[in-house]
């Protein structure tokens, strides 16, 4: 049996920020934090150093197999945090740009201020190797560059999420998450919120990327972005990162937040941008990167938008206008997210009735539901719509095997009808019903009926 190790964490530097009721979203009085935190190994994740910053803050050094080497972690925790009490807190998943690191938004963005007296946990992890041109936040197409498995996704999703909900007293659900990132950290924030609606109540994009692969003008503008990224600052063959935008185009649009904004419904969305006209916090002359990257992701964001509208999706969407692609805006646009964000989590949106999703992956799980596909193509999209424990349709080829939720009594008889053909299915102990659906060559819509025998 693997043994679990725990780090004792090093108080470096010795604050007093403020502190306030878990539950209360607006500033308290001040309290110091009673106990160090001690991080333990956990879903994947092997804990390699931990420096206390100062009372709020903790600097994580972390391996994973799923990267192949160690990256760092920022925790920014509420004042006066106890591990040894039983409030609970909502965790915001804040993430840095291209050639950016855990510690950005810290040391550039405010992070610590603006959350300081706030009933939040803030969780800031490296999304590339030491500031290098980052991981797209996704697994990538090639784990055989000189990266190394640059598996993104799986290490955020996958292992950093339950890591923090197993060492801190989380709200670890999805009323209790949220996801945000400047850049291409918008873009990534995004996608995983469209990929794991079901863990993400909210996302917010500080002029982010979120249409890579939907609008063809867009799209055009974001594949050279990705392969410069990929070839001039990775230093890895261009279609590393999410392959070939011809051969693999299935793929792009497969982590594409406009592609997959169906995803979306019932999930707050916040968008911010500017066109990268020089604005009020602009000092002296603009780099004319930061103004024509911003250029960039502001065509991104309106067509983004412009996608979720279509889809009557609300977002609270701020563009405006003046501003370059630089940290004193996206510190400005945090500080005016935070509140609204608080009051999200204090009044989380209740779980879809009827379930809706969309995938390119063979096997996923969502919303309880799981779709495991026998098909040729590696990648294909497959939906499920209007899902209730009454039936539900199923868009995919090859052959598919659907898991219920626990939605019925367990060992009862249930009958399952398909295009006419009836067949028996047993809830298991959990309460899940497990349906198999006839073989089809290529993508076809069923829908199936369920009632109690």
């Amino acid at each position: 049996m693997r043994t679990r190790r725990l780090i004792t964490t090093t108080l470096l530097l010795t604050g007093t920020p403020g502190l306030v009721l878990a539950g209360a979203g607006r500033p308290a009085a001040a309290a110091p934090t009673t106990a160090s935190v001690r991080f333990a190994d956990a879903a994947g994740i092997r804990v390699e150093r931990v420096q206390r910053i100062d009372d709020r803050q903790y600097a994580i050094r972390v391996g994973t197999a799923a990267l192949g080497r160690a990256v760092d972690v920022r925790v920014l925790l509420p004042a006066g945090y106890d591990p040894s009490k039983t409030a609970r807190y909502p965790v915001l998943y804040l993430f840095h740009g291209t050639g950016g690191r855990a510690s950005d938004w810290v040391r550039k963005g405010g992070a610590e201020a603006t959350t300081a007296g706030r009933p939040l946990i803030t969780v800031m992890p490296d999304a590339g190797f030491d500031g290098d041109g980052g991981g797209w936040f996704t697994d990538w197409a090639d784990p055989g560059t000189k990266l190394g498995p640059s598996r993104w996704e799986t290490f955020h999703v996958g292992q950093l999420a339950p890591w923090i909900d197993r060492n801190l007293r989380t709200v670890a659900a999805r009323r209790g998450r949220a996801v945000a990132g400047l850049s291409q950290g918008g873009f990534g924030a995004m996608s995983y919120a469209a990929r794991h609606p079901d863990m993400f109540g909210s996302a917010t994009s500080f002029s982010g990327a979120p249409d890579i692969a939907h609008d063809p003008l867009t799209a055009a503008g974001a594949y050279g972005v990705i392969s410069y990224v990929a070839a001039v600052e990775d230093g890895v063959p261009p279609d590393a990162v999410f392959g070939s935008r011809v051969a693999d185009a299935i793929n792009w649009r497969g982590h594409d937040p406009a592609t997959l904004a169906a995803n979306l419904h019932g999930t707050r969305l916040s968008l911010y941008t500017a066109t990268g006209l020089p604005g009020p916090l602009d000092q002296g002359v603009p780099d004319p990167a930061a103004v024509g990257i911003e250029a960039l992701t502001h065509q991104s964001t309106l067509t983004f938008h412009r996608r979720i509208q279509r889809l009557g999706i609300p977002s609270r969407f701020d563009d405006y206008t003046f501003g370059t692609h630089t940290f004193p805006y996206w510190a400005r646009d945090l500080r005016e997210e935070i509140g609204p964000l608080m009051s999200a989590f204090a009044h989380p949106s209740r779980p879809p009735a009827r379930v809706s999703y969309e995938s390119i992956d063979r096997t996923w799980t969502q919303w309880g539901w799981t779709i495991s596909l026998d098909r040729r193509a590696p990648r294909e999209f497959s939906r499920l719509s209007g899902a209730t424990s009454a039936g539900f349709t199923l868009r995919s080829s090859g052959t598919a095997t659907v898991t219920t939720p626990p939605s019925y009594r367990p060992g009862a008889r249930y009958t399952v009808t398909v295009g006419g053909r009836r067949v028996t299915a047993t809830a298991a102990a959990s309460g899940r019903l497990t349906v198999t659906l006839p073989p089809n060559p290529r993508a076809t819509t069923v829908r199936a009926e369920i009632a109690r025998r």
